[in-house]
């Protein structure tokens, strides 16, 4: 067991740190910074476990940098972290939170644990390079004495010198290979993000010789309840497409769920006959399965995830007897790191690509934040959710290729976290897919400003090959819906189940922005996509720009026209009490218009007004059909207006301007 050093200028620090690092080897403390470099100076250890704040200390500073292993302390994590970079990127440098909570306690043991272990190979390492020279001239020496000596000694002879050799060779080569398994460690130790950590795997790959490597994640739904989920399969990473044929079921009969499920490594020579050769090894890998090594990846005795490699080989040939028992020991080893890894980025609850909330875990976050609204007595507020979809998403991957399709959603993932606000939740769906929860939102109108900023956000944005879709721009597709969240809101409790019927709607919301209704109808040239539009239960809680759809359940006022309409933003001028006052509209046709007022106006009405059209304002004369309110909550009222008396002039100014529209729809394409 290692010495450890803890140098701190509070007691009941150097108390706390002291109960934890006794257990890993004999303890020296320093109250004071003169015998704390004294000590340090005068004694090698294996850790250093020093306050952060004394540690950047010029007198003190220097003599940490030989240490094998450091850690900073102190009781506000963000400092910690922030402290830790800035020592040089090649050490082993972590932290050690002073709180008592278990988890912490726990994670403080997991890192001096490491530290040591880490500390017993780097000084093996030292220990066995000082002797690599003598070592390598020792056999340049016998190998010219058997030369010398070969006509005169008995092939018996010679063939011991040379089993002496190769022996040595051996020696060298497994010291070659501890040093390439230090590396990995100090890899695995310093993974800061999720592709750092995949990186990895074709290091472990390498240790065991194995021809290719998959990596799951323990995921659980309503659904299929607990299953394997992969990271990584047969050395790539999986589209959404293709998770359904390599997810494993945690009761199947298969060599992923069966070690995930008791726990335990496997190691299987001739799958071929076994009934756990499921389907997914049979017909979904590269090459055929020979041999098949798995280790669990467990976190506080829970299994979390699991490695597997594939098909042993040896100087580049498959070896028949499949993975040895010092194989077995390196995966499981490594798996340890790994798993410790994992639990550092918490991919239990993030995606793996994008880093962003998994759907569960997002509904959980969901339900928390109303039940904080609950305590404060907020029993109800309103809230929406968002669907939004990569627009000709299989375009891109097609192809750019897969690879550059995950680098894409990674920066994408980016783009929408800044386009939110601080208090608003956003999750990885599924493949292209991404769902919101926005707090605290007035109305339908509000909900649909803050996605149209998400909206143009993303069209704004420069994402590599995007020049190449079908627009010339990479997009996507948002659909709203709007309802209240309290813990008795308008759809009832806020559960996981309400909240998943709702992200439904948004999705049906998507579907229509995203022109899957008109594509079905009338053929793939009408789709606009590029859109936000909203799901309502009510038929007049829609906004400007946005398309309507009706809620399921209930059969809304729909306002007839013979004429084709057109949904386009312009000012529509009024007259009211003497005055003049401005709306907006909301559609247009030859026969009457929708538009968006403070005003609410009398059926039968007629109003006159001037609309502009262009760089010129018509004047017209328009009777209220209809005048309903936006929304409960809302100040804004929707007015049906039907055109009297349009002139050949007044025709043919409408038809100009919406050929117009057609035109800039006909350039976005």
């Amino acid at each position: 067991m290692g010495k450890v050093f803890i140098f701190s200028p509070k007691p009941e620090e150097r108390e706390f740190l002291f109960r934890l690092a006794h257990k890993f080897g004999p303890v020296y403390t320093s109250p004071s910074l003169d015998k704390a470099v004294s000590l340090i100076v005068s004694t090698p250890f294996d850790v250093a476990l020093v306050d952060a704040e004394m540690a950047a200390d010029p007198a003190l500073k220097p003599h940490l940098l030989s240490q094998p292993c450091l850690i900073l302390t102190g009781r506000i994590e963000d400092k910690l972290k922030e402290s830790i970079r800035q020592w040089p990127a090649g050490r082993i440098v972590d932290y050690i939170l002073i709180s008592p909570k278990p988890a912490d306690l726990m994670r403080a043991e997991r890192i001096l644990a490491t530290a040591q272990e880490f500390a017993r190979l780097k000084e093996e390492v030292v220990s066995l390079a000082s002797s690599k020279d003598s070592a390598e001239a020792k056999l340049k020496r016998i190998s010219e004495e058997i030369k010398g000596l070969g006509s005169s000694l008995s092939a018996n002879l010679v063939r011991e010198y040379e089993k002496r050799i190769e022996v040595e060779n051996r020696y060298l080569r497994f010291q070659k290979l501890k040093q390439k398994f230090e590396d990995t460690l100090h890899k695995l130790h310093a993974a800061n993000d999720v592709s750092n950590l995949l990186d990895i795997l074709t290091d472990i790959k390498d240790h065991v010789q194995a021809e290719s490597i998959s990596l799951y994640i323990r995921e659980e739904n309503e659904t299929l309840g607990k299953f394997l989920k992969p990271l990584v399969w047969d050395d790539s990473v999986p589209s959404h497409a293709d998770f359904s044929r390599h997810v494993a079921l945690w009761q199947a009969q298969d060599f992923a769920s069966f070690a995930a499920r008791t726990g335990q490594e496997l190691s299987v020579a001739a799958p071929a006959g076994d009934p756990r050769f499921s389907t997914r090894y049979r017909n979904h890998m590269k090459s055929p399965l020979r041999s098949i090594l798995a280790a669990p990846l467990k976190h506080a005795d829970e299994v979390i995830g699991l490695i597997e490699v594939y098909n042993k080989t040896g100087h580049g040939r498959p070896v028949a007897t499949g993975f040895p028992a010092e194989d077995r020991q390196v995966l499981r080893g490594l798996s340890e790191h790994m798993s410790l890894a994992i639990s550092k980025l918490n991919l239990i609850q993030y995606d793996a690509l994008t880093g962003l909330l998994r759907p569960d875990p997002f509904f959980e976050k969901v339900i928390q934040k109303v039940e904080i609204q609950r305590k404060r007595r907020v029993e109800a507020g309103s809230c929406a959710m968002v669907m939004g979809d990569v627009d000709w998403f299989k375009n891109y991957n097609d192809r750019n290729g897969q690879e550059a399709g995950n680098r894409l959603l990674r920066e994408l993932a980016g783009v929408l976290k800044t386009s939110i606000r601080e208090e608003d939740l956003l999750c990885r769906y599924g493949g292209e897919e991404f769902l919101f929860f926005l707090t605290g939102v007035k109305n339908i109108e509000e909900a649909t400003l803050l996605t149209e900023r998400i909206r143009k956000a993303v069209e704004d944005h420069y994402f590599e090959f995007e020049e190449f879709q079908p627009r010339q721009n990479l997009t996507m597709s948002f659909g709203v819906t709007f309802f209240e969240c309290g813990i008795e809101g308008s759809l009832g409790p806020v559960t996981k189940a309400m909240l998943k019927k709702v992200a439904n709607e948004a999705d049906i919301a998507l579907a229509e922005a995203k022109g899957k209704r008109i594509s079905a109808l009338k053929g793939d040239a009408l789709i606009t996509k590029n859109r936000v539009c909203t799901f309502v239960r009510d038929r007049a809680a829609v906004m400007t720009k946005t398309t309507l759809l009706e809620g399921l359940d209930r059969k809304g006022f729909v306002e007839k026209r013979k004429h084709e309409r057109f949904l386009t933003s312009t000012l529509c001028i009024y007259r009211e009490n003497g005055s003049h006052r401005v709306a907006q509209t909301v559609d247009l046709s030859l026969g009457g218009a929708k538009i968006s007022s403070k005003t609410q106006f009398l059926e039968s009405h007629v109003l006159d007004l001037f609309l502009v059209l262009g760089t010129r304002a018509n004047p017209l004369k328009g009777e209220v059909v209809y005048s309903r309110k936006v929304s409960p909550h809302s100040a804004y009222y929707y007015t049906g207006l039907k055109f009297h008396d349009l002139s050949a002039e007044d025709r043919q100014v409408f038809t100009s301007y919406f050929g117009t529209l057609g035109k800039r729809e006909t350039a976005a394409l």
